[in-house]
Parts: structure tokens; sequence; C-alpha cells
């Protein structure tokens, strides 16, 4: 029952949303300060002086852990609706479930061989 009527309310939301964003923006511009000086333009954090350059070389690794943990995260999250719905899920969720589980199993083990769970390399 999907007519072009029934989209008029999403439509006037979007516009209000979209309206408000170039109101506020265009507001900021106009009645907030201009000034640009050199202190103005310098980083504040916190209060504390900036020192040194902000740029340093990070090792790999610890880029491959963060990525490794958020597919965890990932995995625990797609089994919630597993473990609260299982018993409606019968054995296609059942399989469901394994096959992804497999899945993340293949994926881990080839990161084990290829070693990037040793950091002392």
């Amino acid at each position: 029952m999907n007519t072009p009527d029934s989209y008029i309310p999403i439509l006037i939301q979007l516009g209000f949303s979209i309206g408000f964003v170039v109101l506020a923006l265009t507001l900021s511009q106009f009645l907030g300060p201009s000034k640009k000086t050199k202190k103005r333009n310098e980083v504040f954090e916190c209060g504390i002086e900036s020192q040194g350059d902000a740029r340093f070389p990070v090792s790999v690794k610890y880029f491959l852990s963060a990525i490794l943990f958020v597919l965890l995260d990932v995995e625990v999250i797609f089994f919630y609706p597993y473990a609260v719905n299982f018993k409606e899920m019968g054995w296609g969720g059942f399989l469901a479930v394994v096959s992804f589980i497999s899945f993340f199993l293949v994926g881990f083990i080839y990161v084990w061989k290829k070693g990037a769970l040793e950091w002392e390399k």
C-alpha cells in the first residue's frame, strides 16, 4: 500500500533537516568571529602546549590487531540474534551460524599462519 502520498511526511522531514543544516551553517558563517590570527590558528588541546610532530610511524601490527578486534566484535554482534531466537530458527539457523563461524575460523587460521598474531618478530 505504498503510494506517493505516504512519502510526503518523509520528504517534509528531509526538507526541514536540510534547511536547518543550511541555516545553521549560514548563520554561523555570518555571526561568528572572522578574525584570523596566529594565536587563533594554533593547535589547542586541553591547555597543553603542543610539542613535536604528531606524525610518527606506527607499527602495522597495531592496525592489524585493531582490525582483528573489530572483526571479533562484529562476529559477536551477529551471534546475538541467534542466541535470542535459536529455537525459532531451527536447523536452518543453526547451519547458517555454523557456516558463519567456519568462515571466520578459516580467516583466523589464515591470519595465525601468516604470523600476524606474533609481536616478537
